[in-house]
C-alpha cells in the first residue's frame, strides 16, 4: 500500500456534458488531498464509453478545472509519466490486461446477444426475481464459453462471433473494505454480476480500465462519489485477481437538492427561474451569474466537509482548505446544496477582495453604463465603501449610480416616512454649516450633524435619513458620513438645494 509519503490521487470524469457541481467537488477533494500531502493530482479522462462521449465536453472540463485554480500536476494538457491520460488511448493496455484475466481463469466470453439476455431476464421475472444477476445464478445457462468445449469457442471466435469478455465473480464470497469515510463495507458476492470487462468493440468497460490505470498510474487514494460504492467489490476482485494491492478508497456524499431529490438538468433554464425546491447543477450556470471563484470553491467544499467540531468557521479561501482540510472530516450523509448559503458566501467573499482587483472588474461595466471619465483614486474610495454592501460585483453600477450622477428620482415611500415638516429647516442649517467646513472629513460631517440636531432639539436621526434620501435618491447605503466625506462638499450642497426643492412635491 503506499504511504502518504508518496500520495498520487485522480479526477477521472466521462466527457458526457456539463461540469457537475459533485464532479467539481470531487476534483476540489482530490486536489486538496494531494496538496495537504504533498502528493500528485491527476486528471484523467474516462472517455471509453463512446456512445455517451459529447464533443467538446473535456475541452469545457479542463477550462473549469483551470478556472478553479485545480490544476492537474499530470494529465492531457501537463503529460506526464504515466500517459496517456485519455482511455481511448489505452485501449490495447486494456485488451492486454482482459487477455491475462481469460489465461488465469478469472475471466470468460460471452456471445450470448441482447434478445437471449433479455429472454433470460423475462424467465428471472416469472420465478419471482425481479433483478436478474449475470452471475452463478444463470451463467450456466447462458451462451458463454463456460458452457463451450474449446473446440467449439475457438469455431466462435475464429468465425467473429460477438463477444463481451466477462468477469467470473466467485460463490459464497464477501468483500471488504475498510473505506476513508464509510468505515468497514462489506459486499457479499450473490449482489454482483459477472460485470463485463471488455465490450463487442473492444473497448474497456469502467471497471476494467479503472482499476487498471489506477494501478499503472500508482494511485493511492481513490476519492469519488458514493455512487461508485457498489462497484467496489468488483473493483477489489479485480486488484486479487491480478494479485495488485487496492489503493485506499473514500467515498464521497450525496448532493441533492433543497427539496431532498437528485440533482438534475432536467425543467432548469437558468438561476433566476429555478423550479421550487430545485438547484442547477451546472458549475458554468454559476460561473456566468457572476459567483466568486473563491465563493463556488469554499461553499461546494463545505458540501460534505466541516473544519472540525467546536470550530464554526465557514469562510475559506484555496490555500486555507488546503491547510485544514482532511478526509475524516467529511460525513457520510448526503449534503443539501442552498444557494442562500452561497449567496452569502459570495458577499463575504467580496469583503475579503481587496479593492484594486474589484476596481479593475468593474471598469467595463462602468464604462458600458457610461461612466467613462471617473478618476481611480475616487472610484477606489468608492468601491471601498461599497464592498460590504455587495452580494455580487455586478451590484455595484446598479447600487452605485449615486457616485457617478446626482439622483434623477427618490425613493416616494422613503419620503413619505422621512420628510417632515422641520426636515427643510434642518437641511439647510446642516448646509450653512458643512459650508464653513475647512476639512470635509467624515469626523467633521459627523459633528456638525450632531451639532446641528442638537440646536434643534432633535435626534441624529431626523437628519440622517433626510440628508441621504437628498444625496443619493435612496433610503439605504454605506455610512452615511463617509459617503459625503466621498462625495464632496460642493456635490453634498448642490444636492440637498435639489432634494428640497423637489422632495417636498412628492409628498404633497
Amino acid at each position: 500500500m503506499n504511504s502518504l509519503t508518496n500520495v498520487r490521487v485522480r479526477f477521472a470524469p466521462s466527457p458526457t456534458g456539463f461540469v457537475h457541481i459533485g464532479g467539481l467537488r470531487t476534483a476540489l477533494y482530490n486536489y486538496l488531498y494531494a496538496r495537504k500531502h504533498g502528493g500528485t493530482f491527476i486528471l484523467r479522462i474516462e472517455d471509453t464509453d463512446r456512445e455517451r462521449f459529447v464533443e467538446g465536453a473535456t475541452e469545457n472540463l479542463i477550462s473549469v478545472l483551470e478556472w478553479a485554480g485545480l490544476v492537474p500536476d499530470e494529465g492531457p494538457r501537463q503529460g506526464g509519466n504515466y500517459g496517456p491520460y485519455f482511455q481511448s488511448q489505452r485501449t490495447e493496455i486494456y485488451q492486454k490486461y482482459a487477455r491475462e484475466l481469460l489465461d488465469k481463469g478469472f475471466a470468460y466470453y460471452a456471445f450470448d446477444t441482447p434478445e437471449e439476455i433479455e429472454a433470460a431476464r423475462q424467465r428471472a421475472r416469472q420465478s419471482g426475481n425481479q433483478f436478474m444477476k449475470y452471475n452463478f445464478t444463470i451463467r450456466h445457462e447462458m451462451s458463454n464459453s463456460l458452457n463451450m468445449t474449446p473446440q467449439a469457442l475457438r469455431a466462435a471466435l475464429d468465425a467473429g462471433k460477438p463477444y463481451v469478455i466477462r468477469l467470473l465473480v466467485p460463490e459464497g464470497r464477501q468483500f471488504e473494505v475498510d473505506d476513508e469515510i464509510r468505515g468497514r463495507v462489506v459486499f457479499d458476492s450473490r449482489e454482483i454480476d459477472d460485470q463485463v470487462l471488455l465490450k463487442s468493440d473492444g473497448f474497456p468497460t469502467y471497471h476494467l480500465a479503472n482499476v487498471v490505470d489506477d494501478h499503472l498510474m500508482e494511485i493511492s487514494h481513490v476519492i469519488r462519489g458514493e455512487e461508485w460504492l457498489s462497484s467496489v467489490p468488483k473493483h477489489l476482485l479485480l486488484y486479487e485477481c491480478f494479485g495488485w494491492t487496492p489503493p485506499h478508497m473514500a467515498h464521497l456524499p450525496l448532493i441533492f437538492n433543497p427539496d431532498g431529490s437528485k440533482m438534475s438538468k432536467r425543467d432548469i433554464q437558468s438561476l433566476d427561474e429555478l423550479p421550487s425546491g430545485k438547484v442547477d447543477p451546472d458549475v458554468a450556470s454559476y460561473i456566468r451569474k457572476g459567483y466568486e471563484k473563491a465563493a463556488i470553491i469554499n461553499y461546494i467544499a463545505l458540501l460534505g466537509w466541516n473544519p472540525g467540531e467546536g470550530d464554526d468557521r465557514q469562510v475559506f479561501d484555496l490555500p486555507e482548505l488546503v491547510q485544514e482540510f482532511s478526509l475524516q472530516r467529511v460525513n457520510k450523509s448526503a449534503a443539501i446544496f442552498d444557494l442562500k448559503k452561497l449567496q452569502w458566501l459570495n458577499k463575504e467573499h467580496i469583503m475579503r477582495r481587496d479593492v484594486a482587483s474589484l476596481m479593475e472588474e468593474l471598469k467595463p461595466a462602468l464604462r458600458k453604463a457610461g461612466y467613462t471619465d471617473v478618476a481611480d483614486d475616487y472610484l477606489a474610495r468608492a468601491v471601498g465603501l461599497m464592498r460590504e454592501r455587495l452580494y455580487f460585483t455586478e451590484d455595484f453600477v446598479k447600487l452605485a449610480g449615486y457616485f457617478f450622477n446626482d439622483p434623477t428620482s427618490y425613493d416616494e415611500q422613503a419620503a413619505q416616512k422621512r420628510w417632515q415638516e422641520d426636515t427643510p429647516e434642518l437641511l439647510r442649517q446642516f448646509a450653512e454649516a458643512i459650508r464653513k467646513l475647512d476639512t470635509f472629513t467624515a469626523g467633521a460631517i459627523e459633528e456638525t450633524l450632531r451639532q446641528v440636531a442638537e440646536a434643534h432639539n432633535s435626534s441624529g436621526g431626523k437628519l440622517i435619513h433626510p440628508l441621504r434620501l437628498a444625496v443619493t435618491g435612496v433610503s439605504v447605503g454605506p455610512g452615511l458620513f463617509e459617503l459625503l466625506e466621498v462625495l464632496g462638499k460642493e456635490t453634498v450642497l448642490r444636492r440637498i438645494d435639489r432634494g428640497m426643492e423637489i422632495i417636498p412635491k412628492l409628498i404633497s
